[in-house]
């Protein structure tokens, strides 16, 4: 009888400790693995910034209706790269999407810079290497530069016909249509020139553009008249002698956009060509 008592109270008491456990267990937070259930609503997704910009993004919008304004707003606001390259501007063109748009997928694909690529930022009283420096928007000068001068002639048939007293232009020649530095209005610029050389030498070059690269007029040869430098191409400018060897001067908002070059003396005449310091100026 008394063994009978015994094995009944060890089974109520080992009954009240598994309805224990299971009320603990139920209360507790489960964590699950795989695929949720019912009702339990999943994790947020990460934040992986704001989606990248493209040409069908951009013509999404044109379908949309947005106008011209907003686009262009967007396209200098938000992250993107575009393909820009003559067959795709074609086909974006005939697709209805205006020049204001399209220059602006230009411009944005010119802004983009490759991480750790910026370039140094030099003071005023550092600059001793002799070359060209731009003033960036926190008033420090930046170093620019240089392309390539490939000299080429022109005139061929002018030169044949006059029996070579007319000789033939020389054309500089820059590969590729557009410069990687493209800067907004008002833009100051210093030169540091080696021994010797002015400023008053240097040129100021608005190029023109062809299919592939960029052009502008070295000499214009012979007998009759030969003008040196680059004068059918050359824009104005006033630089300012600021200390030994360093003039300043600005182009303002008068400056019509477009592809430009600051011409070292020396380089507009040589017939292997020689470096010009590039930039762009987009409207």
């Amino acid at each position: 009888m008394r063994r009978i008592l015994a094995l009944a109270l060890l089974l109520s008491f080992g009954f009240a400790a598994q309805a224990q456990l299971q009320t603990h267990t139920a209360d507790a937070p489960q964590i699950l693995e795989g695929p949720q259930a019912p009702g339990v609503a999943p994790p947020p997704p990460a934040d992986s910034g704001p989606a990248v910009m493209n040409n069908d993004s951009v013509l999404k919008m044109f379908h949309a209706g947005l106008g011209d304004d907003l686009i262009v707003q967007t396209i200098g606001t938000q992250p993107g790269a575009y393909d820009t390259d003559s067959d795709n501007l074609v086909k974006l063109k005939q697709a209805g999407l205006s020049d204001p748009i399209l220059k602006a997928m230009i411009a944005a694909n010119r802004r983009l810079l490759t991480p750790g690529s910026k370039p140094p930022v030099v003071r005023v009283s550092e600059v001793s290497e002799p070359g060209l420096y731009y003033k960036d928007r926190n008033g420090q000068w930046v170093p620019m530069d240089s392309e390539t001068v490939h000299v080429v002639s022109g005139g061929f048939i002018k030169s044949t016909v006059t029996n070579g007293i007319i000789k033939p232009d020389r054309n500089g020649r820059v590969y590729g249509r557009e410069s990687k530095l493209v800067l907004a209005r008002p833009i100051e610029f210093l030169i540091c020139t080696p021994e010797g050389v002015t400023a008053s030498e240097y040129d100021l070059i608005l190029f023109r553009l062809n299919s592939k690269d960029r052009e502008f007029r070295t000499l214009t040869g012979g007998v009759i008249h030969s003008t040196g430098g680059a004068k059918r191409d050359e824009m104005p400018f006033s630089p300012v002698q600021t200390a030994p060897h360093t003039y300043t001067f600005t182009l303002d908002q008068k400056t019509p956009g477009g592809e430009y070059g600051i011409l070292p003396p020396g380089t507009g005449n040589v017939t292997n060509g020689g470096k010009i310091y590039t930039f762009a100026i987009v409207e």
